[in-house]
């Protein structure tokens, strides 16, 4: 028996991941999933005191988005309709092992593990992988306020952890059977580019109707 649809774009800061994800959405006529971010109370305190925020800033998105998957993501599947979120859930732990540590840390990997066991995994992943400078670009052009004083080396490391991390999930480590295709950022501008946005789009059809 085939899986109903799961698909989740994931990728560094500025990747891009909202605009493809609701692109794609249009396109094929799924719902989208939208993570909450500049609604987040604690991300401007983060970026300006990263030590003292980091715990607040990581809870409050755990919980945000386990809502969203239990409810949202959970009701459209158990309908049978395929949906695309703009993050994975795993993306908690990504963030959350370079921002807290020792105790802070401990607590945050027990609370995650016990919302997340039973909840739906993505069986599609769209990793969207960019160089530093692409990155810097497209967080310069797109002009929050909170993310203006970003360090690049907190950025860069962030391009490391999600190489190693999208290996992880493509292996099947978190337990689950996944797809992972990866787009190269730097080459690729599904915004301005409609071709290369049919290819991405065309990829995916084919996927989810024949893969899954």
């Amino acid at each position: 028996m085939k899986q109903v649809p799961f698909i989740a774009v994931e990728g560094p800061i500025g990747a891009g991941k909202t605009t493809l994800a609701a692109m794609l959405a249009n396109r094929l006529g799924f719902p989208v999933v939208k993570e909450i971010v500049e609604e987040n109370p604690f991300i401007e305190s983060f970026y300006e005191n990263m030590e003292d925020w980091s715990f607040q800033l990581e809870m409050f998105f755990l919980c945000s988005r386990y809502k969203q998957l239990t409810h949202t993501v959970n009701g459209y599947i158990g309908k049978g309709q395929p949906v695309i979120s703009d993050y994975h859930m795993y993306k908690n732990l990504i963030f959350s092992e370079r921002t807290l540590h020792g105790v802070e840390r401990d607590k945050y990997r027990q609370i995650y593990q016990v919302l997340t066991g039973d909840l739906p995994r993505p069986n599609v992943i769209i990793y969207i992988r960019a160089s530093l400078d692409t990155l810097l670009q497209r967080i310069a052009r797109r002009g929050r306020p909170f993310e203006e004083g970003m360090d690049p080396a907190y950025l860069k490391q962030l391009i490391e952890d999600y190489d190693a991390a999208m290996g992880k999930l493509s292996a099947g480590t978190d337990g689950s059977s996944t797809v992972l295709l990866t787009i190269d950022g730097d080459e690729v501008d599904f915004v301005k580019n409609e071709e290369q946005f049919e290819t991405i789009a065309s990829q995916i059809k084919e996927l989810v109707y024949e893969s899954i």
